[in-house]
């Protein structure tokens, strides 16, 4: 492969895809092996084995074909990651910075208006709340709703007095409530 043609447009878009389907191919085939494999070694039956130590034995050969198949399904996945971070990072560099400039510049011809417009704001904010807060008509906050009565507030000591609790003697002991407590019987 030629190294100038990786470095263009499509050059690495082109390999990339051709490593990932290699990639992909290759676990295919090697998730292929693995059933083949599996299902072989399930069938032999060494001296000495006892029930289902083959399949056991079978299922741990498969496990290190699986691995490798996953392996190998990774190694696409970063073929396609190579692919992007080289697009992302490489390619499409030069023109995010020339919008970031001209952001840049469009912020700095805009203060003056916006500093301008949020003074104004502000003001007009200012000049609702003391003309609310001094009661002066018009100065309506549109988040509260006016009430039709002004809200009456209880008293903390009520004018109404609740009655009085019975007077009573003091027990002298438990016995005096509990006549038969001292009796056995």
């Amino acid at each position: 492969m030629d190294i100038n043609a990786l470095f263009e447009k499509n050059g690495m878009r082109d390999f990339t895809a051709e490593q990932r389907d290699t990639f992909m191919n290759d676990g295919q085939q090697i998730r292929q092996m693995q059933r083949i494999v599996q299902a072989r070694l399930t069938q032999i039956s060494l001296d000495g084995d006892r029930p289902g130590a083959a399949g056991r034995r079978a299922r741990k050969m498969a496990k290190k074909f699986g691995k490798l198949a996953h392996l190998l399904e990774q190694a696409a996945a970063q073929c396609e990651a190579i692919n992007t971070a080289y697009v992302h990072d490489i390619l499409e560099l030069p023109d995010r910075r020339l919008k970031a400039i001209a952001a840049k510049e469009n912020r700095r011809q805009r203060p003056g208006i916006a500093a301008s417009g949020v003074q104004e704001q502000i003001a007009g904010s200012l000049n609702t709340s003391v003309n609310t807060l001094h009661g002066i008509p018009g100065a309506t906050n549109p988040q509260v709703t006016p009430l039709a009565q002004a809200p009456q507030y209880h008293s903390a000591t009520p004018s109404y007095a609740y009655p009085a609790p019975p007077a009573h003697q003091p027990t002298s002991s438990i016995a005096d409530l509990f006549p038969n407590i001292g009796e056995t019987g």
